[in-house]
């Protein structure tokens, strides 16, 4: 498989992941009806697995580089965004805790984007 190809796809997929996370986010916090709708209860996790998929076929292409420190944490970080998207998008009680978690999904994501372009943990204070 071609490397670049993958990256792309992984880049896109990541791209739509997060606008489509801000626009349901922006849904929960205002209680738009919208997110009930079937096509975006679905299309996040169609996206996301494809996102997952490219980045574990980029960690095999990688082979043992997959396991230096930035690669890790890129997928801690993963989980904690997930987590907390959670919460921005399901799992918040009222708007205003679905809101500033929505904030700390996205400052996360781009920690996230950070260390994915900077090869290092510290992302953009490298």
């Amino acid at each position: 498989m071609n490397y670049l190809l993958i990256k792309h796809l992984h880049v896109t997929a990541a791209a739509l992941s997060i606008v489509f996370f801000i626009i349901r986010s922006y849904w929960s916090v205002t209680g738009n009806g919208l997110l009930q709708k079937k096509v975006v209860k679905i299309a996040p996790h169609i996206i996301d697995t494809v996102l997952l998929l490219a980045a574990i076929l980029l960690s095999m292409m990688l082979g043992p580089a997959a396991a230096q420190p930035w690669v890790l944490t890129k997928i801690v970080l993963l989980i904690a965004y997930i987590g907390v998207g959670t919460i921005a998008i399901k799992r918040g009680r009222t708007p205003t805790s679905r809101a500033v978690a929505a904030i700390i999904a996205v400052g996360i994501f781009l920690y996230i984007v950070g260390v994915a372009l900077t090869r290092n943990p510290a992302s953009w204070f490298a």
